[in-house]
């Protein structure tokens, strides 16, 4: 006898309704389902175009490190790929997308928004059977432990890049008698600053770090630096799906207003 799964399976509560819920429960998942979607077309787009990330001191963080062959004055770390034939956003990309895919909370997201898995509290999903994460391709979903380092490392990279943002370009040093200054900052640099505040955010805030920093511990009182980090991220992680969607915004406009200035649509306003 071939026993049911989902949400016919052993346990489960005999209601043949798909949910008896009278709330606008399917205003989230379709909202998440269009933002999303809608980011994903934008940051594809932006990955394959291969130009306009760069407009000094501005580098796109789609971009960042820009490892490829790069425009003059983009890389700061030399361009270890410039065999790489595609765009160079292509080579690190990789790397914060597949953090953001395998994110616990993003799973949570997509998972209800585009696979109805289940679509949302108290709603049956339409899968006939569930296997979980215990095959391919969702098994891969464990690597998100081994993405939060790399995720890290490009963080730094981006506050690197903050740093250099306030870095005046040459023909701005010289700023009337005689004075000179060798600091930039202008919309870019705040766009920047705070996409880089928000990453951090997100990412410190990771179930990931929680565990990191302060799991597989027998006693918290043996580990009184540990217990303190863990105690603070614990404190940002109830804030995780918050950082994950501004930081996702954040990214999105820092590229955008680069991509403006680096096309000459727009000029940067400058405040010093």
């Amino acid at each position: 006898m071939q026993v049911s799964t989902g949400v016919h399976g052993p346990g489960r509560a005999e209601i043949e309704e798909r949910t008896l819920r009278t709330d606008r429960w399917w205003l989230t998942p379709l909202a998440t389902f269009l933002v999303f979607s809608a980011f994903v077309v934008y940051a594809t787009i932006r990955a394959f175009m291969g130009r306009d990330y760069f407009a000094e001191p501005y580098l796109s963080p789609f971009y960042s490190p820009c490892l490829g062959d790069c425009v003059d004055g983009a890389s700061d770390f030399g361009q270890p790929f410039q065999w790489w034939p595609l765009s160079a956003a292509l080579i690190i990309l990789i790397f914060p997308l597949g953090f953001r895919m395998t994110c616990y909370y993003y799973r949570k997201a997509y998972y209800r928004a585009f696979w109805l898995s289940p679509p949302a509290c108290a709603v049956a999903e339409p899968h006939g059977k569930y296997t979980g994460e215990t095959r391919l391709p969702l098994i891969l979903q464990n690597t998100h432990r081994y993405f939060w380092y790399a995720a890290v490392v490009v963080a730094v990279i981006l506050t690197f890049d903050v740093f250099l943002a306030f870095r005046a370009m040459p023909d701005e040093y010289a700023i009337g008698d005689g004075e000179t200054s060798g600091v930039h900052m202008g919309l870019g640099t705040v766009l920047m600053a705070i996409n880089v505040a928000l990453i951090w955010l997100y990412t410190l805030s990771c179930h990931s770090c929680r565990h990191i920093v302060g799991g597989r511990l027998r006693h918290f009182s043996k580990h009184p630096v540990r217990y303190r980090l863990w105690t603070w991220v614990s404190k940002l992680n109830a804030s995780h799906p918050k950082y994950a969607w501004y930081s996702l915004f954040s990214v999105a406009l820092a590229d955008l207003y680069i991509y403006l200035l680096a096309a000459d649509v727009i000029d940067d306003l400058r405040f010093f």
